[in-house]
């Protein structure tokens, strides 16, 4: 959620700023403006009147003593009370309003980030080179199926199109990966968090998925709406609850997390031709980074989950790019993102298989959570920034097709080895 006194300062640059995400909020910022004008007089006239009740009543026991009638002064109190409900009905009418409008927002992107779509995404740096093969290399849904690492036709026969089952080797190629992402974590002092799958509605509200994205999730039917709860997306949508309604001290910051989730998402298994197997997917593995920090320090956390996740990659010995996305391919709820890509040959492109991103202060406002300074007493709200660390779906595809060899084979990559009992190619 954005901060009113940014909005009430200089609406101008709110709608300009959006307008870099291509979101035309004018109209809702107008309105946003002429119902917090509304709500600061309606609960300025609503106090006044309680305290005219306050100043009133306290009258009553004197005039009884004097033997006073307080026949007049009851009928002016009953007035009061009448005019104080309506008052608080619209109070409550305005704020629906409002609230509803200022959740409908998107984070505002950091000044720096080029306007408009991924057309103007920045490549920043690149690591290695492409691979160049010998012979006539496979993609990776053949070199899977050929050495049993990957049932897709089975995958599809339990669930669906979009699923697949990891079998053998491959399902310890995939559990050797989670190992080696958590180890390295845990060894750079995050704390390793095992959060529900399934989470309840406030959950998507403070991570900013909802109300706008809801209909995103896969959302399990209950009896009651009250206890309906969805399937995460990613772990990030639990870590920035964790401290929802908190207030930390200083100290408490920085808080750094790591789980690790299966996530479920609500999206085709190929949106292209070229996107075979487990590329694209309605269910992957991913180890999901979060930290909760003071605001000064803030860009040095992104800075650091970056070179986390790019340490990721190089430690697997791919070549890949980091990228930095304009305003409006970065998701609603963030103010910057930087993606790695890695080269997955069989595609001639790249593929994202981190995302690393600032919220700044808008998921701490949605769920109020807030720190006091030592100096001062005061509380603010932290930032919170989260980063893949990493997804795994496009990382065995890459792995597969990166280290395949003439004869079929496939190399393991070395950090992977010691998960692996010294296996070396499978």
């Amino acid at each position: 959620m954005l901060d009113i006194k940014i909005i009430r300062e200089n609406p101008d640059d709110v709608k300009a700023r959006l307008l870099a995400k291509e979101c035309d909020c004018s109209a809702a910022i107008d309105r946003i403006l002429e119902l917090d004008t509304a709500r600061r007089e309606a609960i300025y006239r609503t106090e006044q009147l309680k305290a005219e009740q306050n100043r009133v009543s306290k009258q009553i026991p004197a005039m009884k003593k004097a033997g006073e009638d307080t026949a007049p002064v009851f009928a002016k109190m009953k007035e009061l009370s009448e005019t104080v409900k309506a008052c608080d009905v619209q109070v409550r009418e305005i704020e629906a309003e409002y609230t509803e409008l200022m959740l409908s927002l998107p984070n505002l992107p950091d000044p720096d980030l080029k306007p408009g779509g991924k057309e103007n995404n920045e490549p920043l740096r690149f690591f290695g080179e492409p691979h160049v093969f010998g012979f006539e290399p496979k993609n990776h849904v053949d070199i899977c199926t050929k050495l049993g690492l990957i049932d897709y036709e089975r995958g599809t026969k339990l669930s669906g199109s979009g699923f697949w089952v990891y079998r053998g080797l491959g399902a310890r190629l995939e559990w050797a990966l989670l190992n080696y992402f958590i180890d390295t974590h845990i060894g750079d002092g995050y704390e390793l968090v095992l959060v529900p799958h399934m989470l309840g509605y406030e959950c998507g509200l403070t991570a900013g998925q909802f109300p706008k994205f809801k209909d995103d999730v896969y959302w399990l039917d209950t009896a009651e709406d009250a206890q309906r709860r969805f399937m995460l997306p990613t772990a990030e949508t639990a870590l920035v609850s964790l401290h929802r309604e908190e207030i930390l001290t200083e100290a408490d910051l920085p808080r750094k997390y790591i789980s690790y989730t299966p996530c479920f998402r609500r999206e085709a298994g190929s949106y292209r031709a070229d996107e075979r197997g487990m590329v694209r997917g309605h269910q992957f593995n991913k180890v999901e980074m979060v930290q909760y920090t003071l605001p000064e320090k803030s860009d040095e956390a992104f800075e650091e989950l970056v070179g986390k996740a790019e340490a990721l990659v190089k430690g697997l010995g791919f070549h890949f790019r980091t990228v930095k996305l304009a305003a409006a391919d970065c998701s609603a709820s963030m103010a910057r993102t930087y993606d790695i890509e890695i080269h997955i040959p069989s595609m001639n492109g790249y593929k994202e298989v981190s995302s690393v991103s600032n919220a700044r202060d808008y998921q701490a406002r949605r769920g109020n959570m807030r720190f006091r300074r030592e100096a001062t007493g005061k509380t603010e709200f932290v930032h919170t920034l989260n980063g893949s660390g990493l997804a795994t779906s496009r990382i065995l595809p890459a792995i597969v097709e990166q280290n395949q060899q003439a004869d079929g084979s496939v190399v393991v990559p070395e950090v992977l080895r010691k998960y692996l009992g010294g296996l070396e190619v499978i």
